[in-house]
């Protein structure tokens, strides 16, 4: 767990709940599938491993958090989140609200504990466009077998969690925190921008799994990406803008707090 650091009001500190290994052969190219074999026939190793992260934010009305790790669903790799808040002092009732950046298992899954809600006085944000699709059944039938666990969780996340989940647009939703729509990784897939003046941070979900690939290529990406083109294309969207804008960065699967430089064709991270 790192030391936290200040933006705007909030004092933000990063939690590491493990460590995702994702097959090489789940790797994806949203336009070449000859640069997507050309990959994987190169890579030396059976997976590209990642960390998984959320966020603790300190401030003036108490604990936010942004996504809530696996808790101890996906496997003894993943999960170390929950004694990771003990270990920083933040009980369960201390968290005020959490912030969704989208419904997949390593961002949502730690809302769930043994007995209902592991936040017990927790107000969950989320983007509108995620709980309303991974709440359509009809669309359930559409998806391939290996994406619909977001229509899992929306249903325990909505029972579990009853009138405290609130779906919200693109913009404000906490007193320095402002919603920024980047679909195509789910189809609500947002990140959450903090703080006030010159500095600010995003906090950008999944944008980024593989620093590696998708910094000299965007297209490269996921099996998981509800829609590649469209991930993509969020990718270099926010690259620019966090590029121009002078934010910092972090998120799902991105280890610190990086600027984003372009560096020719292509972008690199500038540690923060």
């Amino acid at each position: 767990m790192a030391e936290p650091r200040r933006f705007g009001r909030y004092d933000i500190t990063t939690i590491i709940d493990g460590v995702y290994r994702a097959p090489i052969d789940h790797l994806h190219h949203a336009s070449s599938p000859a640069l997507r074999d050309g990959a994987v026939a190169a890579s030396q190793v059976p997976t590209i491993d990642m960390d998984v992260n959320f966020f603790v934010l300190s401030g003036p009305d108490g604990i936010t958090l942004v996504d809530a790790g696996t808790g101890p669903h996906w496997g003894p790799e993943l999960g170390l989140g929950w004694a990771a808040l003990e270990t920083a002092g933040v009980g369960r009732s201390d968290v005020r609200r959490v912030l969704i950046t989208h419904l997949h298992g390593d961002h949502a899954l730690g809302l769930f504990g043994e007995a209902g809600r592991y936040f017990p006085e927790a107000e969950i944000i989320v983007p509108e466009a995620d709980l309303a699709f991974f709440t359509d059944a009809a669309l359930k039938e559409t998806v391939p077998t290996y994406r619909r666990g977001g229509f899992e969780i929306a249903a325990r996340l909505v029972e579990t969690y009853g009138d405290r989940v609130r779906a919200m647009p693109e913009g404000p939703v906490a007193d320095g925190i402002e919603m920024v729509s980047m679909p195509g990784h789910s189809p609500g897939h947002s990140g959450y921008l903090i703080g006030e003046g010159a500095e600010k941070l995003l906090l950008w979900g999944d944008l980024v799994h593989a620093p590696g690939l998708q910094l000299d290529d965007p297209d490269f990406c996921f099996i998981y990406d509800s829609d590649a083109a469209q991930g993509a294309a969020s990718r270099r969207r926010i690259f620019v803008r966090a590029s121009e804008e002078g934010w910092i960065a972090s998120g799902g699967h991105v280890t610190g707090f990086v600027r984003m430089e372009k560096a020719g064709t292509r972008w690199r991270f500038v540690p923060a």
